[in-house]
């Protein structure tokens, strides 16, 4: 009998009867991995071999996105994605219930640092569902700070927000409290900001319904995709913006700023005030727009 030259793994190895892929097509994972021809020896060579795999369609671009954004986040440091201390809404650790209350339903935030007489002193978290009890028992006069109050995590800025991520889960915290190298407040970071820059914007109460651009929250605010197209914002507000050099409002925000920018900043453009209400260090995805006083009278 003579010996047979193919290896064993050759002659185990099913046949696919679908030489273009299983009935019904590949999951993502086995047709990513028919990209992996050459093993890339960095990461930004794994990315530029991930962005080749999409083109080719053996990747979708949302599975690209998630992606890159995984990779990313081992990279990032808490400094990229913190909302900066003179951006934090947070509550005074004398006020009542009814000096608060205007705070919380305007930020429509779920959680609050509780700070004393500046905003390095951070007393603890205040959890907006805490407060609930106090009025639904009408017992707003027994109110003490003291008995809601929860303890603040203190994190450095240079913290990579994979390791954040982590601890994030293992304590089931929500929300850090950033500090710079001399102890001061720099900031603060949520589960949600870090998730972000792996799963992208992720809907809240400031959203825009699925297939709108634009929402007129209160007369003269509105809440706007960034990806809505200037022609149409054009026609929910009556404005004239022009569209010859940007599709959509966001590329033309962007460039009135001439930088990225961060949550929480605004700029003026032809009597409307655009704030930033969400953003990653990529790009725009949601602004407030408001009508300043100029506009008005015109």
């Amino acid at each position: 009998m003579g010996w047979h030259t193919e290896s064993w793994a050759a002659r185990e190895r099913p046949v696919n009867p679908h030489p273009e892929g299983r009935k019904g097509g590949w999951g993502w994972l086995e047709r990513l991995s028919q990209a992996f021809v050459a093993e890339p020896e960095n990461l930004d060579q794994l990315v530029d071999l991930l962005r080749r795999a999409q083109a080719r369609g053996l990747l979708g671009a949302d599975e690209l996105e998630m992606i890159e954004g995984v990779l990313q986040v081992s990279e990032l440091r808490v400094r990229d994605v913190m909302i900066p201390r003179a951006q934090m809404v947070v509550v005074p650790a004398e006020a009542d219930l009814r000096q608060m209350l205007p705070i919380i339903v305007e930020s429509a935030h779920s959680r609050f640092p509780v700070v004393g007489e500046s905003r390095d002193e951070v007393e603890g978290i205040l959890l907006a569902k805490d407060l609930l009890r106090y009025f639904a028992d009408g017992n707003e006069a027994e109110f003490d700070m003291e008995d809601v109050l929860r303890p603040a995590t203190l994190i450095p800025e240079s913290k990579r927000l994979n390791v954040l991520l982590r601890e994030f889960r293992k304590s089931r915290n929500h929300m850090a409290i950033v500090v710079d190298e001399y102890g001061g407040v720099a900031g603060l970071v949520t589960i949600e900001d870090v998730l972000e820059q792996i799963v992208g914007e992720i809907t809240d109460e400031h959203d825009v319904e699925e297939g709108g651009y634009v929402v007129e929250r209160a007369p003269g605010h509105y809440t706007v995709k960034a990806l809505t197209p200037i022609e149409d914002f054009n026609e929910a507000l009556g404005t004239t913006l022009s569209d010859e050099e940007f599709d959509t409002i966001g590329g033309l925000v962007v460039h009135r700023f001439g930088h990225l920018p961060k949550r929480g900043e605004t700029v003026d453009l032809d009597g409307l005030r655009f704030r930033v209400l969400r953003a990653d260090n990529r790009r725009v995805h949601l602004l407030e727009v408001e009508r300043t006083t100029a506009a008005e009278e015109a």
